[in-house]
């Protein structure tokens, strides 16, 4: 199989509970990562990288969400590396999200803001049309470091809260269509599962055709 291997703390249990398959069971398989980050700890765990470019298609990618929506709708982004996990959530077969309740919301924007990736000479412009649409921009400042923070793709990051998002979908051709962004923490349609984890150790499986 080719997996796609999400970015962020929850998906780190993950990567290592594939390890620990493939030494104890021999479980054969690839990833494919989607930052520099997610390859590195697939690397340190022993997993065989691939980039897209050896691939056609994904049997299923595995990430984490800061929002997920009864829809199965989500925002993406703490990491800064939604632009890469949107390419290969999209290359997938199935796409299973991993979270706990607290990232359950009614609707779209209820916590999270939404993160949009933009060329850094027009993040002005870009605050300005993002304000048009009902947001508060702030750019992100980097950790450790005097200035923003700078994505893989070298382009900067704009975290935008939204009073309320009432149509997800309507919201992400909005912001991808403004000149200067190069994609931004919206996934529409992309989840097929998300595997809530549970306090009590169980998992709740939400799938589109209901919960089980």
């Amino acid at each position: 199989m080719c997996i796609g291997l999400g970015t962020g703390s929850t998906t780190a249990y993950a990567l290592q509970a594939l390890a620990r398959r493939i030494r104890e069971e021999g479980l054969s398989l690839v990833g494919t990562p989607t930052s520099t980050s997610a390859e590195r700890m697939a690397r340190a765990c022993g997993i065989e990288m691939v980039t897209l470019d050896a691939v056609d298609r994904i049997d299923l990618a595995l990430d984490g969400a800061d929002e997920v929506d009864p829809d199965l709708n989500l925002i993406k982004g703490r990491g800064a590396a939604h632009t890469r996990e949107k390419v290969v959530a999209a290359m997938a077969d199935r796409f299973v999200v991993l979270a706990d309740a607290s990232k359950l919301v009614d609707r779209l924007g209820s916590r999270a803001p939404v993160p949009v990736e933009v060329l850094p000479m027009a993040v002005h412009p870009v605050e300005l049309a993002l304000a048009r649409l009902g947001g508060e921009p702030v750019l992100r400042i980097g950790a450790r470091k005097d200035g923003p923070l700078v994505t893989d793709q070298g382009f900067w990051i704009l975290d935008v809260t939204f009073a309320r998002i009432d149509d997800a979908g309507e919201m992400d051709r909005a912001i991808k269509g403004l000149p200067g962004v190069l994609d931004h923490g919206i996934f529409v349609g992309l989840a097929t599962d998300v595997f809530v984890g549970q306090n009590d150790g169980d998992v709740r499986v939400l799938a589109l055709d209901g919960a089980r």
